[in-house]
Parts: C-alpha cells; sequence; structure tokens
C-alpha cells in the first residue's frame, strides 16, 4: 500500500471516528503512522484530503458494482441487485465509508465544491440506473426511468440513515428485497 492510500485509509477512520469537523492532519497522521510533513506532501491542504477521500468514496462505490457486475446475471432483476448490493457491503462491511459519505452530504451545504463533487457523483450514480433500466426495460420512458433512478437512490440512502442509527429497525436483506419488488413492480406497470 503507497503512503498516500494509507493517508486516504487514515483519514477515513479519523472521519469515521471524529467527523469532518473533528478532523485533525495530526490525527490522520497518527492513524496513518507517519509525520504530518507526509501528508502536507500529498495533499497541501485539509481540505485537498478531504476532496480526496470524497473521490475515494465514490470510487469505492463504482469498484464495488464493477465486481458484482462481473459475477451478476444478464437480466433487469439480477442488474438491479448490484446497486442493491453494493450499498448492502457498504452498510455491513465497509461502514466507514458510509459514515464519511453522509459527514460529507452535511458538509455540501456549507462547501460548494464538495456539493458540486456529491451532486455529480449522485448524478451519475442515477445514470447508471437509468442505463439498467433503459437497456433492461426499454418500454419505460425516460421520464419514468428518472424518477425510478431517483427513487433506488432515496431507498439506498434511506436505508443507510436508518440502520446505521438502528440495527434492529430492520432486516437488510428483507429490506432491499422489497426495495426491488417496488421498483419491479412499477416497471411492470409501465409494460
Amino acid at each position: 500500500m503507497s503512503t498516500e492510500d494509507k493517508i486516504l485509509d487514515a483519514a477515513l477512520d479519523v472521519v469515521q471516528e471524529h467527523t469532518i469537523s473533528g478532523t485533525r492532519i495530526h490525527l490522520v497522521a497518527e492513524y496513518a503512522g507517519c509525520f504530518q510533513s507526509n501528508i502536507h506532501y500529498y495533499f497541501k491542504s485539509k481540505r485537498d484530503l478531504l476532496l480526496a477521500v470524497l473521490h475515494r468514496l465514490q470510487r469505492r462505490c463504482l469498484d464495488i458494482r464493477a465486481e458484482l457486475r462481473e459475477q451478476a446475471d444478464a437480466g433487469l432483476d439480477a442488474q438491479l441487485d448490484i446497486f442493491f448490493e453494493q450499498k448492502k457491503q457498504f452498510i455491513l462491511h465497509e461502514t466507514k465509508y458510509d459514515y464519511a459519505e453522509i459527514d460529507f452530504w452535511t458538509q455540501a451545504h456549507l462547501d460548494e465544491e464538495i456539493r458540486e463533487q456529491f451532486a455529480v457523483s449522485f448524478r451519475k450514480w442515477r445514470e447508471e440506473i437509468s442505463r439498467v433500466i433503459a437497456r433492461y426495460a426499454p418500454w419505460v420512458s425516460p421520464q419514468q426511468r428518472s424518477f425510478l433512478s431517483a427513487l433506488m437512490v432515496s431507498m439506498m440512502e434511506g436505508a443507510t440513515l436508518q440502520y446505521l442509527v438502528d440495527k434492529n429497525a430492520f432486516a437488510l436483506d428483507d429490506y432491499f428485497a422489497r426495495c426491488k419488488q417496488l421498483i419491479l413492480e412499477q416497471l411492470r406497470q409501465e409494460n
């Protein structure tokens, strides 16, 4: 693992434990086992470091979906599962990414660049879902694809917020199965 990767991993851990506003370069250096000067070699400021963490978080989502896509069957059902499985993996196994995402969402109302990166990320997520729907359910209108893509993203983000606060609120597998069922029912109604 490169020094830069160690720093980004450490920054994610610090954000999870101390939030973005509580993140300090000296803490990141401590978690990464390096000197603050090492961090400043790669990132000129805390803000640059945080933007790199946000980019890494977004890249991790894409990487997981790409891995899942390689193993998935063709067909709408299996392709929709890719999105729900990626989110479930974040919630259950890569929680620090989900906590960071929530914290970045909070910071987005204060920081225009974070807001813009966040908006682009969500737009790409919706577009990716929309392309899957267009491919496997070509009868669905562009407006309906757009609506259903936004609905799926809301379902997944809603799961994150609720589950990370109270793991006993619902069974995650059942939740995502029902979400997919609702989307499929909407798609069938369009046919």
